[in-house]
């Protein structure tokens, strides 16, 4: 990998123009611990940085020595601020941000109605799509305070993870709905809800749905979509300005992935992905990749040449210590050229994606000083 494709993530938190990092990746690939070792190595530098995480993993609170992490960002202790800056994290909690929305939008009787809804605790809760639109929403948030100027988000595993994306345009579909639109009429002629929609025609569509649902059920969601119907217009508001935060220059997404077949192929389907919606990719950070010598070097011991050496003894009854130590460097070399041939295909089939590389290490992060060691690799200092 030659220095012309080198992710140069101090040159990206040194601009004060960048202002949100997104690290989206397959699940199990250390997305968690990339965000929270570039949000600690910006606050280090002088960033006033918060790390947003919407994985419910709650490794995050643990590598940053917090009991916990919630809705509320959490100032983390044993950050190095001589550079004066600050780091916080958070943790989405989607309902409770589904609340704040309410509470901030619609007047005090109708918010109480909203909230007090059935249906409505139900969305709050675990509704499809629910988790992508309120990550847009906190992430609108945290942007419009002046208490951060960098925001690090870390997503979802898998290909979830740029559902937000579709957030703007899969809400306008719900709301545009023929669904929503046949329960909001009678509401907004001011008609009884229900039962005069069944009368006035549409009624084989909802009869069918009072049958499989209950007419309880229904008078619920008709209830919770009136109340909602005055928020409609600022829901697709915020979303789609959040949408176009995400596209603007002031934010780089960052692709994680492990040096395994498939977390590349899905690394190489975010780097389509996000071209295709014309979103500033800053590169790839290759995670718990196994060099033989640090920076990628090779030591005079090929693993073929070790392997021999450990058959040889073992015909001669040679030193059982040695025989596995050489056994396991010729492991060793097979699986770090076995990475390198994948890194090197994903380079091949996307030249201009800059690549930065994070060590494998025998234990998993789970404090500071090793989310600065995580951070001094996609540095370049190890």
């Amino acid at each position: 990998m030659n220095a012309s494709t080198r992710l140069s993530i101090d040159s990206l938190l040194d601009d004060p123009a960048t202002r949100i990092v997104v690290c989206c990746g397959a699940g199990g690939v250390g997305k968690t611990t990339t965000a929270a070792a570039i949000a600690l190595r910006a606050a280090e530098r002088g960033r006033r940085a918060v790390v947003l995480t919407i994985d419910p993993a709650r490794r995050l609170a643990q590598s940053m020595g917090l009991d916990e992490l919630d809705n509320t960002p959490r100032t983390v202790g044993g950050v190095d601020s001589a550079a004066g800056g600050r780091l916080d994290a958070m943790m989405l909690d989607m309902k409770r941000t589904f609340d704040e929305v309410v509470l901030a939008h619609a007047d005090p009787a109708r918010a109480r109605e909203i909230l007090a809804n059935p249906f409505y605790r139900s969305v709050s809760s675990g509704f499809a799509g629910t988790q992508e639109y309120m990550a847009m929403e906190k992430l609108g948030q945290l942007r419009a305070s002046d208490r951060w100027d960098l925001i690090v988000v870390d997503t979802p595993p898998s290909r979830s993870a740029l559902d937000f994306l579709d957030a703007p345009a899969r809400l306008g579909a719900f709301l545009d709905g023929r669904f929503i639109r046949v329960l909001m009429a009678p509401a907004r002629r001011g008609g009884r809800a229900y039962v005069r929609v069944v009368s006035a025609g549409v009624g084989v569509f909802t009869n069918i749905l009072a049958r499989i649902l209950g007419a309880q059920f229904l008078t619920e969601v008709q209830t919770f979509v009136a109340a909602l119907d005055t928020m409609f217009g600022g829901f697709r508001e915020r979303a789609d300005a959040t949408y176009q935060l995400l596209a603007a220059p002031g934010t780089a997404f960052l692709v994680v992935a492990a040096p395994e077949r498939d977390a590349l192929r899905e690394a190489s389907y975010f780097v389509e992905r996000l071209a295709a919606e014309r979103m500033p990719l800053a590169g790839l950070v290759l995670n718990r990749v196994h060099d033989i010598v640090p920076g990628g070097g090779r030591t005079p011991l090929s693993g073929d040449r070790a392997a021999a050496a450990a058959e040889a003894l073992a015909d001669s009854g040679g030193h059982r210590l040695v025989r596995a130590l050489l056994v396991l460097h010729a492991e060793r070399s097979a699986l770090a050229a076995r990475e390198r041939r994948l890194a090197e295909r994903f380079t091949a089939a996307h030249p201009k994606v800059a690549v930065g590389r994070v060590a494998a290490r025998p234990e998993d992060v789970h404090d500071l000083l090793d989310l600065r060691a995580v951070a001094s690799d996609l540095a370049g200092l190890s």
